[in-house]
């Protein structure tokens, strides 16, 4: 081997440089040609107020039509209810409260569940308990009936 032949073992290869390619300008194209003589000329018609108010007007008219179907399809929104309250009769004492909560507020205030929170069935602040109610409702079932309206 020549020494010309190991100098181009040796060195990398070079890659030919990337040439961008410009495209060619394209040529305007001809002239429209021009409408036979033949042909009449189409005459705009003249701008009439009260046809485009008519026009109008029944775009309008469908667009509201359709919007009130639109709306009478969907889903009606839920109304508010009655929050489901309940009578609850006391059976030992007779007393009627108006709600779950108020049984439990109340027999609480007038001390007869003493018992019941110095053995911690109602949490550390009985006061605070929002489900008072059915830690009394466990712990004395039979006292407590719901009135039927």
């Amino acid at each position: 081997m020549s020494k010309k032949s190991k100098k181009t073992i040796e060195q990398p290869r070079q890659e030919a440089p990337i040439v961008q390619v410009k495209p060619k300008a394209k040529e305007k194209p001809a002239a429209a040609p021009k409408p036979a003589p033949e042909q009449p000329a189409v005459k705009p018609e003249p701008f009439d107020m009260q046809k485009e108010i008519l026009f109008m007007k029944a775009v309008v008219l469908d667009l509201l039509a359709e919007v009130a179907e639109l709306v009478a399809s969907q889903k009606p929104l839920r109304r508010p209810t009655a929050n489901g309250k309940v009578q609850i009769k006391d059976k030992q004492s007779g007393k009627i409260y108006p709600s779950k909560n108020s049984v439990y507020q109340s027999l609480l205030k007038a001390g007869e569940l003493k018992e019941l929170v110095d053995q911690g069935i109602f949490g550390l602040d009985p006061s605070k308990n929002t489900f008072g109610w059915y830690a009394l409702q466990k712990a004395l079932p039979d006292r407590f009936e719901v009135v039927q309206e």
